[in-house]
């Protein structure tokens, strides 16, 4: 279950948040009260939308970093590469999934598509796709620290502003991703896989370390 509570149509309305609301209507449909479990239209839970419903202030800021991002001069391909890889790259079911259906949506063939989780081995990616899966793992896995060929070679394809659109477009989305892991929102409300395995019974106290060392 998500980890916050989730605002309901009623309370919406109630506070006067149109433009909530509105997103209620959009992706659930008119007048329906996301409580009742059917999801959006898209397939996904939805409680991104009811969760950060909590906040108008923050609720708004995300809506128009949304905006942001299709306002961009940015080609809308490099941008999805950016975002799909920025949530495998952080662990984000949701945010892969999501951008995955939006790379197909723009006409990406399927094999390229899967090959994101997998790029470094793959040769569906020409020179500048390479960079910026490399450049996005370089701002997710390694906290900004990109090397000098990397952005050199966005600097042979890109001009500035679309390199600042393009960063700016992946951390956005790293945000995201990060975000609904820790509040367990949409397809990342998972239990955490890593987890002690129970001994067999009769197991008691019994040392690995002698075992593995033969002590």
């Amino acid at each position: 279950m998500p980890r916050l509570r989730q605002v309901p149509r009623a309370e919406l309305e109630e506070r006067g948040d149109r433009l909530a609301l509105f997103f209620y209507d959009r992706l659930f449909g008119e007048g329906r009260d996301p409580a009742d479990g059917r999801g959006t239209a898209t397939g996904s839970p939805g409680d991104w939308w009811t969760t950060f419903a909590l906040d108008h202030a923050i609720f708004k800021h995300c809506v128009k970093g949304f905006q942001v991002y299709r306002e961009v001069g940015l080609d809308p391909v490099l941008r999805e590469l950016g975002q799909t890889r920025a949530g495998w790259a952080r662990g984000s079911q949701f945010v892969f999934s999501q951008h995955c259906k939006q790379m197909r949506a723009l006409g990406v063939p399927d094999e390229k598509v899967r090959a994101v989780a997998h790029w470094e081995v793959s040769d569906r990616f020409d020179e500048l796709e390479r960079a910026v899966l490399a450049y996005a793992d370089a701002l997710v896995l390694n906290g900004g620290r990109v090397h000098d060929e990397v952005f050199a070679t966005l600097k042979k394809h890109l001009p500035d502003e679309q390199i600042l659109e393009l960063t700016y477009v992946t951390c956005l989305y790293e945000m995201h991703a990060t975000m609904a892991r820790a509040l367990r929102l949409e397809f990342d409300d998972r239990d955490d896989p890593v987890v002690e395995v129970p001994a067999p019974e009769g197991y008691g106290t019994r040392d690995i370390a002698d075992d593995i060392t033969g002590d």
